[in-house]
């Protein structure tokens, strides 16, 4: 009888280092009430946004990824030639071909690694960061760098009250590898496709294609037929959370094996400060447990959302390393995942 190889990793697993990287550019508020017909009070009293961040100058989504990822190596301590694979989380890569973990991890210096993108909307770095976990456990690889990347700002219709205010650009990474304590939980996680079209382009892609092509026309004729700007029926999502999150938390503190008391860090998702500390509350989470509000100046940063979070609370005091942290990213799809966590040390190069 033919006997198959496999492999032995580690179950024990845990985030052991993160970089992060924000753009120069802050955009406040009553910038985006130059176009917008809105305020700085409406905004901040509704989402709890006062500033984002946008890419201006010589930044990319390239050069934001490789930032972070670089930092998250040099806080790690590890040597980079042992990373395995290279797991970027993004729904704003500039193109589907070819896909963008390749190109980072060329940047890096570690060309040759399995490389590949995750399109899971601001659920991502969720989702990469399960399979980060179980690639290190089964063997696949010894360390897997892990980054969430957004330039959310490319995308936006300035003028839409639904979404123009709420989103930003940045880029936060980790580095996933054995530990002698568990520090990375079972994931929960799930996506709801019959309600998907509440978080959408405004245009297929094919047909957004076949029009641009159809002009064959000067650069202004081509921008009429406008971006592929993001649309969101909030209150369809907002209905969609009030029911699947509040299961999700659940589920995750179950699959975890802790209690709501062992729990010293809620750091979800930056979609609203409002939404987040109902989850605490609804959760019956201590008063004195820091919530993430990195949105405030950072925005909604999508699949970066968690990982920037996460840095700042380490960088400010608000957490340590070391801490167990609750995390839940959701959003387009509609998908969510969320994970019981370790924080990794503090970053050795903060990103501002």
């Amino acid at each position: 009888m033919v006997s198959i190889a496999s492999t032995k990793g580690h179950q024990n697993v845990s985030m052991l280092g993160i970089g992060a990287y924000r753009p120069n550019r802050v955009v406040t508020n009553d910038e985006v009430c130059e176009v917008l017909d809105s305020s700085d009070e409406w905004i901040f009293e509704r989402s709890g946004i006062r500033n984002r961040r946008f890419v201006s100058g010589d930044e990319t989504p390239r050069s934001m990824a490789v930032a972070a990822a670089d930092r998250a190596i040099n806080s790690s301590g590890i040597d980079r030639a042992e990373i395995g694979a290279v797991i970027l989380a993004t729904s704003t890569w500039k193109t589907l071909t070819p896909h963008g973990a390749p190109t980072v991890a060329y940047d890096l210096g570690i060309n040759g690694v399995a490389a590949f993108d995750v399109c899971a909307g601001c659920a991502g770095f969720g989702y990469a960061l399960s399979v980060a976990a179980d690639q290190v456990r089964a063997g696949s690889a010894k360390y897997v760098l892990v980054i969430g990347l957004e330039t959310m700002s490319l995308g936006l219709d300035p003028t839409d009250r639904g979404t123009a205010f709420i989103f930003g650009d940045g880029a936060g990474a980790v580095i996933v590898g054995p530990s002698e304590e568990n520090g990375i939980s079972p994931t929960v996680w799930g996506s709801d496709g019959e309600n998907a079209s509440a978080i959408a382009q405004q245009y297929d892609l094919v047909e957004y294609m076949d029009r641009a092509n159809a002009l064959q026309g000067t650069d202004p004729e081509v921008e009429k037929v406008g971006r592929l700007a993001i649309r969101m029926e909030g209150p369809r999502v907002f209905r969609w959370a009030a029911i699947t999150l509040p299961k999700a938390l659940s589920n995750v503190l179950e699959q975890s094996g802790v209690s709501t008391d062992d729990i010293d860090v809620f750091i979800p998702h930056q979609a609203n400060s409002r939404i987040n500390d109902l989850m605490k509350k609804n959760l019956g989470l201590a008063e004195n447990v820091p919530v993430a509000n990195d949105i405030e100046n950072t925005g909604n940063t999508s699949a970066a959302s968690i990982p920037l979070a996460i840095e700042e609370m380490l960088v400010s005091g608000k957490a340590k390393g070391g801490q167990i942290a609750l995390l839940l990213g959701f959003g387009a799809g509609l998908s969510y995942a969320g994970q019981v966590v370790k924080l990794p040390p503090a970053p050795v190069e903060p990103s501002f």
